[in-house]
């Protein structure tokens, strides 16, 4: 039995190499921003995004986003956002949710990105952007969020940012 086998199956460098996942929608979440700060600093353009209200529903979840958090996007030469969001959720039934997340959005056409700082929205034709939401919670009811993994999909603007999250399977 190689390294990587168990007794119950073979390890998952000997099965089929996959090329697709399962996802469970987990939910959208819809954040309007108290305000925008763009500036340049000798090692980056930088977009601090403070967070105001907002909402966040699912099939198993739902409640508000609760003000004070923020999305921090480090620009590079390459146009890649780095992205640094952190968020506190409180759900309908008064339970606390610690929100962080990773990830990129590719900015890389001129036009879609002097929309954006006109203050348009931009949506999926317009940027590529990926999060990766980890979740962090003492709720016992939501204990199963600290150990999913997931995957966001984003559109935003300067005064708002909507995502759609999936748990992988």
């Amino acid at each position: 039995m190689s390294a990587s086998a168990t007794r119950d199956g073979p390890g998952v460098l000997e099965g089929p190499v996959r090329s697709t996942l399962d996802v469970e929608h987990l939910m959208d979440i819809e954040l309007k921003f108290q305000e925008t700060q763009i500036f340049r600093t000798p090692a980056a353009f930088r977009l601090i995004a403070v967070a105001g209200t907002g909402t966040f529903e699912g099939p198993r979840l739902r409640g508000t986003i609760q003000p004070g958090g923020g999305d921090w996007l480090t620009m590079g030469k390459d146009l890649i956002c780095r992205l640094d969001v952190r968020a506190t959720l409180h759900t309908d039934d008064a339970e606390y949710i610690y929100l962080t997340s990773g990830g990129r959005v590719a900015l890389t056409d001129s036009a879609a990105m002097q929309r954006y700082l006109a203050g348009e929205t931009l949506r999926a034709a317009d940027m590529h952007a990926r999060t990766l939401p980890v979740f962090e919670t003492g709720a016992d009811r939501y204990a199963w969020l600290n150990r999913t993994v997931n995957v966001g999909f984003a559109e935003l603007s300067l005064t708002h940012i909507t995502y759609r999250v999936y748990t992988i399977e």
